[in-house]
């Protein structure tokens, strides 16, 4: 039995065994259940039964903390299942997020290929307009794109249908709340940033994480661009200590972070 409690439940039949799951993810299942299963069931089911609107970060990294090289090579730091693990998330989005940086750099497609699943809103942050028009993802027709783009950034010209929200800007960036009451207001209630570092970080600093999945790999790079940059502390008493689990993930670990105020989703 895992996180149970007396709430309403559904029952699911899946293989012959009858799978209960309650609201915010408890579970509890007729018979017995491998490892990795009850790995998967623990980490996805407090996103898919969750009635409340949830923000996930992901983020994949080295032991030292390292998303890429100085020059910005990247694929890949983490093996086939963490790329796997990410692709869940994105089915269980209604929105998957990532900055200018991350889709001028990497040319992304940010769609569901390695499981099965519907494909999320595909969501690019470009507050000065800087939105490569021939981007993949812009003219590929596997799934909607949204462009949210400052107030004052011009229209992007891109290869396929794009559409534009406009939100204003400080100091050059987005406030990341604005974004996900942007997105909450388009239907996209559950929201994955899934990059590059700077996005990640800016959600983490602006609070509006509910749990945070870093990936990481058993590689050391020893130079390169970090993955969470934050402001300055003094003292450890400032350091973030969400609570953790954290779940073999083929070669690598992934620490699933909860930042939520009542203990979950």
């Amino acid at each position: 039995m895992h996180d149970w409690s007396a709430q309403p439940e559904t029952s699911f039949q899946a293989g012959g065994a009858c799978l209960r799951v309650v609201a915010g993810g408890g579970w509890r299942c007729d018979t017995v259940v491998d490892a990795a299963t009850v790995a998967l069931l623990d980490t996805f089911l407090p996103l898919v039964a969750s009635c409340r609107p949830w923000t996930v970060a992901q983020i994949g990294q080295s032991l030292d903390g390292r998303i890429a090289t100085q020059s910005g090579a990247s694929h890949y730091i983490n093996g086939i299942e963490a790329r796997t693990h990410l692709h869940r998330l994105r089915a269980v989005a209604d929105a998957v997020v990532v900055g200018v940086g991350t889709l001028n750099a990497d040319d992304p497609l940010l769609t569901v290929r390695h499981v099965s699943g519907p494909q999320p809103l595909r969501v690019v942050l470009d507050p000065s307009g800087r939105a490569a028009p021939q981007a993949r993802m812009f003219a590929d027709g596997s799934g909607a794109c949204l462009l949210i783009r400052g107030e004052g950034a011009g229209e992007v010209r891109a290869e396929g249908q794009v559409r534009t929200l406009r939100l204003p800007t400080r100091e050059g960036r987005f406030a990341p709340a604005e974004v996900v009451q942007a997105l909450h207001a388009e239907g996209c209630r559950r929201v994955l940033v899934e990059g590059g570092g700077l996005t990640v970080s800016g959600f983490l600093e602006a609070g509006v994480l509910d749990r945070l999945h870093v990936l990481v790999a058993p590689m050391l790079i020893g130079s390169g661009r970090p993955g969470l940059s934050l402001p300055v502390i003094d003292t450890l008493e400032g350091a973030l200590r969400p609570r953790c689990r954290y779940f073999a993930c083929g070669d690598d670990v992934l620490f699933d972070l909860d930042f939520g105020d009542e203990g979950g989703i």
